[in-house]
């Protein structure tokens, strides 16, 4: 709705031009009450040249009634009733108006709509960067679209020039042949008496010298209507070449580049529509363009005139096959790929499509699509024309499929539903190089041919690379694998070519956008949480971001060598952190509840100077996957004030019972950093309260304990026979001053039996 918004901001004789769109044809009140509807529809993909479109015109027609429909039943009121009345006229008018010519409403919309972004174009501010980037993408279309109606148009003239040539060679013929009748009567002559060949030999010699001078004339016209037309055809097919890699360079590779990141968890890559749409006119105007000099040369052999002509059509004809197999194998794409990282012996699919198979009419002859797994070095050779011998690296099921040509979409694809990899082959591994670091690639390829066997391509794309695991225990490290591979892998490399290193940054872009993706949330990284992961990494101890910015990071600090005085790499604690966060810490990201990215010292320094029972939740630098609290306390009788950590919580603690009922499990825990009431954050999150005993039966109820803060209380209640010293409660702590809860359990026998019955007036209701 962003053009909308902006044309009703339109002032002076920008608004008159803008209004001046609107009338019977198209009233400007279904463009304000559909104009979300109108401006999200793909009017482009429609050739407005081509009439079998026209089925598609006519589904936007019935669409936007039944928008207009919908829209006047949810009138209410007076002022709704009219509105409901007008707008129902409105649906009644447009059916009467396009129901017979679905294209002119398209035609219509399209002009109403481009007239209105250029209005808006030229009224905004292009510093803006919404503006600019509206302005951007508009005016790139737009120029695309310029591009094909100025193609159109030099094809017109072309083939117009090309009948006016073909008529005027045909009266070329015709004199020719006259030309020779004359020259058999003159040769007749020879029998006849002197005295006649005399009386009728000076006509036939004046008449045959203007013929031949005529054909002499005509012949050096034909040869310039050759030139002409050959050097027009040069002209139209450097515009065709333009255009070409305008779409297939810049637009298709985009595409592939938004799929690649979209494996990262970035935004999906968007539809095919709009190329299909350009890479089909691209297809119809360089086969018309193709028959043309086809026929060119059909006429020059039909009249073979003596000149540079026979190297120009040899050479157009050369140039636009060219063209059109640049243009079918570059199109031939994968639509879906398949998973990056590929567990054998399970399931997956995939689907490949020929953005011109339609115009082309090759699903006339539907071909087979293959599928094979091949490695990095087999891809190498392939794509340096290689032979390879039909070498793969593994074994595919269910790898052969038949491409299909879906009527209402136009759309001619191959989808593989059920492939398995059954065995895979792997190379000699390079020094460190693990399992997971070998990269593969399934490549699909197949073969056909257009205009009635005239050519016969034969078709090949490569998947992105894949990494094959055997074990579920392998998919961390090759997820990282192929988040380092989406991430920085350049255009046009050779397969599969990545920096060893990168900078910081991007790598922080990379991670980010992984971690939004796999956490479902709009909440990402901060620029606080980069630092601490910056001082994880580089183990360096400055709060500065600026510090980091010149940073390079290797793919060894990231995925091979160990965290200083840990057994796991960073990519592996960072994966840890974003599967338990995905699993079961969601809600409480999305809150704010989590500062997750913090170490154990900035959390004492965050909580001394808060209240008691002040807590925050940071993931554990100790283990991967866990995630613990931190929270301070002053301790009764002699203990001195002290910030205590709980051992990390995994996806094991919280498959029995979760965050949110485990801190209301702790009385201790009374604010969650900096200061929210505990209740206020998690409540909505607790589990409700057990029901009534049924038929007899209590149900059993877990809870967490933490038994040293519960002894303490019970110590400063009543005579223990339990004497917890210094050296006692040290023993239920890890090296770094963690609770231990495994290593309290004769604590807990001893607890139990204390509070046997005494708990039941003690401590009554309460949580413990």
């Amino acid at each position: 709705m962003a053009v909308w918004i902006q044309a009703q901001q339109l002032q002076g004789d920008a608004l008159h031009q803008m209004q001046s769109l609107y009338g019977q044809h198209f009233p400007i009140e279904v463009r304000h009450y559909l104009s979300q509807w109108i401006e999200g529809q793909l009017w482009d993909v429609i050739d407005l040249e081509n009439p079998q479109e026209e089925f598609k015109a006519k589904r936007l027609l019935d669409s936007l009634i039944q928008e207009l429909q919908n829209k006047a039943e949810h009138q209410v009121g007076e002022d709704g009733f009219l509105l409901k009345i007008k707008l129902g006229h409105y649906a009644s008018q447009l059916k009467s108006t396009y129901d017979r010519c679905p294209l002119e409403l398209v035609r219509c919309i399209k002009h109403i709509l481009y007239t209105e972004q250029r209005l808006v174009r030229e009224a905004t501010n292009s510093s803006s960067p919404v503006g600019g980037l509206m302005d951007s993408m508009s005016q790139k279309y737009q120029q695309i679209n310029q591009a094909f109606e100025e193609l159109r148009l030099m094809t017109q003239d072309t083939e117009n020039d090309l009948r006016k040539l073909q008529h005027n060679q045909e009266y070329f013929i015709i004199q020719y042949q006259e030309s020779l009748r004359i020259q058999a009567q003159l040769t007749s002559l020879a029998t006849l008496p002197p005295a006649d060949r005399q009386l009728r030999e000076p006509a036939l010699l004046s008449k045959r010298a203007t013929v031949e001078a005529w054909l002499t004339r005509e012949a050096n016209t034909l040869q310039k209507y050759r030139l002409d037309l050959a050097e027009k055809h040069q002209k139209t097919l450097q515009l065709l070449r333009k255009q070409q890699t305008i779409i297939l360079d810049d637009e298709l590779i985009q595409w592939k580049r938004r799929q690649q990141l979209a494996g990262n968890g970035g935004p999906p890559e968007g539809g095919l529509d709009i190329l299909q749409s350009w890479c089909e006119k691209l297809a119809e105007t360089i086969w018309q363009n193709r028959q043309q000099i086809r026929r060119a040369e059909h006429l020059r052999q039909q009249l073979p005139i003596p000149g540079p002509i026979e190297e120009l059509l040899n050479e157009l004809n050369s140039t636009i096959t060219d063209i059109i197999s640049a243009l079918v194998t570059s199109t031939f794409i994968i639509e879906k790929q398949p998973p990056q990282v590929l567990k054998t012996q399970t399931k997956f699919a995939a689907t490949v499509r020929l953005l011109v198979g339609g115009k082309l009419n090759v699903h006339m002859n539907p071909p087979q699509v293959k599928a094979t797994i091949i490695s990095e070095q087999q891809a190498k050779a392939l794509l340096k024309n290689e032979n390879t011998r039909n070498d793969s690296s593994g074994e595919i099921l269910n790898n052969n499929c038949v491409m299909e040509y879906h009527q209402t979409t136009g759309t001619l694809s191959a989808h593989f539903r059920n492939m398995s990899l059954k065995r895979i082959k792997r190379s000699d591994r390079r020094g460190a190089e693990s399992v997971t670091e070998e990269k593969f690639t399934i490549l699909f390829e197949s073969q056909f041919s257009v205009g009635g066997n005239e050519l016969v391509f034969q078709v090949k794309t490569l998947s992105l690379p894949v990494v094959v695991i055997v074990h579920g225990s392998q998919d961390n490290n090759a997820t990282a694998t192929v988040l380092w591979d989406n991430a920085f892998a350049e255009p046009g490399r050779v397969p599969f070519l990545v920096p060893d290193k990168v900078l910081w940054p991007q790598l922080c872009d990379a991670i980010n956008m992984k971690y939004k993706a796999e956490v479902q949330s709009n909440r990402g990284l901060s620029e606080e949480n980069l630092v601490f992961l910056a001082q994880k990494a580089f183990s360096i101890s400055s709060n500065n971001p600026d510090d980091y910015r010149n940073m390079t990071m290797t793919w060894s600090q990231f995925n091979r060598e160990s965290l200083p005085g840990r057994n796991f790499t960073f990519w592996q604690w960072f994966d840890g952190v974003m599967e338990l966060t995905k699993k079961h810490l969601k809600p409480h990201w999305n809150d704010g509840a989590i500062l997750g990215f913090v170490n154990k010292q900035q959390a004492q320094d965050m909580l001394m100077s808060k209240p008691n029972g002040t807590f925050l939740l940071r993931f554990s630098d100790s283990e991967i996957g866990g995630i613990t609290i931190a929270w301070v306390l002053d301790q009764q009788q002699h203990w001195e004030r002290m910030v205590w950590n709980l051992m990390p919580y995994t996806t094991k603690d919280f498959s029995i019972r979760s965050l949110a009922d485990r801190i209301s499990d702790l009385n201790h825990l009374l604010f969650l950093y900096p200061d929210r009431p505990k209740d206020e954050v998690f409540s909505k999150y607790y589990t409700p309260p057990l029901s009534k005993a049924v038929d007899g039966y209590v149900k059993p109820q877990i809870k967490q304990v933490l038994l040293l803060f519960l002894c303490d209380v019970i110590l400063s209640q009543r005579e223990c026979p339990l004497s917890l010293s210094h050296g006692r409660t040290d023993s239920m702590l890890d090296t770094d001053g963690d609770f231990d809860l495994d290593d309290t359990m004769d604590v807990a026998r001893h607890v139990e039996e204390l509070l046997r019955r005494p708990v039941e007036s003690q401590w009554g209701g309460q949580q413990s």
